[in-house]
């Protein structure tokens, strides 16, 4: 038995395989009918119901940085408004499309900044790489606070939350699903390619909006940790108690039910990753992010992978053993790299994900 193997058994860790009858769901036919049993999983007991389409949803342009980049990729000040029955919520995206003649690939950048460039989102190397970014500031959608009277959060979440009421990051993902409407709309963009990233909390928030919304044909979560990428059960870093005493406005209210034990939980984070079957999956951990565990963030890619196995194309492609700094596995449709350094969205990272993209669109 390999190094992964074993730690997945000690930990008891539940097979997103298995239906709610406990059969083993073998074949990628019987899969596409097991994800909403999943969906509904992580919707009731850890993030909350996603919100239903908007009624309407309409872009415009506010303004344009014609000089952007030297003038090689403008940058777009947008405002999107989202119809809600007789409700309206309007948000800024921020899009940098380079000049070009072809369609180009781009990503959806979940950020915790309104600026472009900001310390996680080195623009100009994306441009310079070949793709567009369409960003959007997640304390522009909702107020990363207990407040459910603020920005969407009013509309989304009824005034007394019930027990699956959406939490914040549903919300953020919503808005980012909401950017995916409007690049449908855009000619210049390739729309079998694009990506929906974020870091950290974000990096959750945008595994959550590619698991509810196949037209992002990349999910890249990176240092995403507890309720991201990482297993829960018997974790080293970051556990339910923890992230759900200093920030239970991001989840559903059930999820506290679970803050000291996790095995009663019906579902682990590698159910979430196999939702992303069978697009691109990419997960970045860094070796002193202890917070976000590692470990944990590999052990799910590499239980996650089963489901791409069902379509047959490879998952994760890997030796069994935990990877060690300056490792990056990335010959499958699952990515996942660690680092040397800290909790950080670096260009390091940037490159991997980017170069992972250009290598699949040839």
């Amino acid at each position: 038995m390999n190094e992964t193997k074993k730690i997945i058994a000690e930990r008891r860790i539940p097979d997103a395989l298995t239906s709610k009858d406990g059969v083993k769901i073998k074949s990628a036919k019987e899969f596409e009918k097991h994800r909403e049993y999943i969906k509904k999983l992580l919707e009731e007991h850890i993030y909350g119901h996603m919100p239903p389409a908007p009624d309407h949803f309409a872009v415009e342009l506010d303004n344009e940085n014609a000089r952007f980049c030297a003038g090689k990729a403008p940058l777009r000040t947008l405002t999107a408004t989202v119809t809600l029955g007789k409700n309206k919520f309007t948000f800024p995206i921020r899009a940098v499309i380079p000049k070009s003649e072809k369609k180009l690939p781009c990503f959806v950048s979940i950020n915790f900044s309104s600026d472009v460039p900001n310390k996680y989102l080195p623009i100009e190397e994306i441009v310079d790489g070949g793709f567009a970014v369409f960003a959007i500031c997640y304390s522009e959608i909702t107020a990363d606070n207990k407040s459910f009277r603020n920005g969407i959060a009013k509309y989304l979440s009824p005034k007394r939350r019930t027990l699956s009421s959406p939490g914040k990051i549903a919300m953020w993902a919503y808005a980012a699903m909401r950017v995916m409407d409007y690049i449908e709309t855009l000619d210049c963009i390739d729309k079998d390619n694009v990506a929906v990233i974020g870091h950290s909390r974000l990096g959750k928030t945008a595994l959550l909006a590619a698991a509810f919304d196949n037209r992002f044909k990349y999910a890249i979560s990176n240092d995403s940790g507890c309720a991201g990428a990482a297993i829960k059960r018997e974790n080293e870093g970051e556990h339910i108690d923890q992230i759900t005493t200093r920030f239970p406005y991001w989840f559903a209210k059930k999820y506290r039910k679970y803050a000291t034990d996790e095995y009663s939980l019906p579902l682990d984070q590698n159910y979430l990753l196999s939702l992303i079957a069978p697009r691109h999956l990419l997960v970045g951990s860094a070796e002193d992010d202890l917070w976000a565990d590692p470990k944990s963030e590999f052990i799910s890619t590499y239980m996650a992978s089963s489901a791409w196995e069902l379509y047959g194309v490879p998952g994760l492609i890997h030796n069994g053993e935990i990877p060690k700094a300056n490792t990056v596995l990335d010959k499958g449709n699952i990515s996942y790299h660690i680092r040397h350094g800290m909790h950080y969205l670096s260009r390091e990272d940037w490159q991997i994900y980017m170069n992972y993209i250009k290598r699949q669109m040839k």
